[in-house]
């Protein structure tokens, strides 16, 4: 088990508006999970994605899956 704490970053792409999620991507080898939040919420939900169902989401995003915003 791990006391480590979650790095939260966005992507240097989101200059929108606000329209952007956090990830801490830092845990993913010590606890098998990618947690992600609104980064207009810090003290809101966290949604913690197991490693393989985030690299689905990045994978389908980048291959245009979800269409464009």
């Amino acid at each position: 088990m791990t006391t480590e704490s979650p790095r939260w970053f966005k992507s240097s792409f989101s200059e929108n508006g606000g329209q952007c999620i956090e990830v801490a991507a830092n845990l993913a080898d010590s606890c098998g999970v990618v947690p992600v939040r609104d980064s207009k919420n810090p003290c809101g939900p966290v949604l913690n994605l197991p490693t393989s169902a985030f690299a689905a989401f990045v994978t389908g995003v980048k291959s245009g899956e979800f269409g464009t915003v």
